[in-house]
């Protein structure tokens, strides 16, 4: 009963992800906006969450398996937490601290240490700054934290569940 829950579980974050990915498609190239490295770095950790989930589904891991899953799993969702926080903060800051422009992400990887590329991508530009379009006075940042935090949750109760499935209750004294 446990592995039918959990692969249960591993296809529900699979296909909350994909339409988030898909919701991100369908704003691109459907309504025109331009994403900003911030958003880019959300988009490929949400593609990450949304191919570990569909792995696990596929494998129907054992209770190791589902935790080390649903333990990855995790760890990218906050990572995207993390990344659309901060583009959450950088959209209060005022323009004149942020950079005006930035390279593409492929030249930052191609000519930056891993560290610098960190640090210059978090740094923020007027482009993670500008709120082009919102859902119910959410900016497209803002939803991308709610959708990192819910599967967030997900995980963590799925990595939780997967952690007391191999304890024994103690008999009643």
């Amino acid at each position: 009963m446990f592995l039918a829950c959990s692969r249960f579980i591993f296809f529900v974050a699979f296909l909350a992800s994909a339409l988030v990915l898909g919701a991100t498609v369908y704003l691109e190239c459907g309504l025109g906006l331009t994403p900003c490295l911030l958003c880019l770095v959300q988009r490929y950790l949400m593609l990450a969450f949304c191919a570990v989930n569909l792995i696990a589904f596929v494998h129907a891991p054992r209770s190791v398996g589902v935790r080390v899953y649903s333990l990855l799993a995790l760890l990218l969702a906050l990572a995207g937490l993390a990344s659309a926080t901060m583009q959450v903060l950088t959209q209060r800051f005022p323009p004149e601290q942020l950079m005006i422009c930035q390279p593409s992400l492929a030249h930052l990887w191609n000519n930056l240490s891993l560290s610098e590329l960190f640090m210059s991508v978090y740094r923020g530009t007027q482009a993670c700054a500008q709120i082009q379009w919102t859902l119910f006075d959410l900016s497209i940042p803002e939803l991308s934290m709610l959708a990192f935090a819910g599967l967030a949750v997900l995980s963590l109760l799925q990595w939780r569940r997967s952690g007391l499935l191999g304890k024994k209750p103690h008999p009643a004294t």
